[in-house]
């Protein structure tokens, strides 16, 4: 069963095409954004496509030149605090592969597997 996940957007201005993901469970967002102390693994992805596009992991050198910082903990205050939230419903879960040293690595917001990449 996959689990429900929504996406924090941060779009460091209007006119640009990048933006920053953070993938979060909304319970534990609702949680965080309510004072509570939420600990748990995340990443920043990064695209230049959109939100919908495929996501990467920005350099610190974005980040840096982005946050004004390149630590993690930082750059993921940041996003949760300025961002917007939007559904994750397009993002696949639950699939790991048994090589994981076999594919291209990247997430697929558009739901449409990696075919063509």
């Amino acid at each position: 069963m996959a689990r429900e996940l929504t996406k924090i957007v941060y779009s460091p201005s209007v006119e640009a095409s990048e933006e920053y993901i953070v993938i979060v469970n909304p319970a534990e967002y609702k949680r965080w954004k309510d004072g509570a102390e939420v600990v748990d693994s995340f990443q920043v992805f990064w695209s230049n496509q959109g939100a919908q596009g495929l996501l990467g992991r920005p350099s610190n050198q974005q980040l840096e030149n982005v946050f004004g910082s390149s630590k993690d903990v930082d750059v993921v205050k940041q996003i949760l605090e300025k961002g917007k939230e939007e559904s994750g419903k397009s993002i696949r879960t639950g699939i790991v592969g048994k090589d994981m040293t076999k594919g291209s690595m990247t997430i697929d917001t558009k739901g449409k597997g990696l075919t063509g990449i």
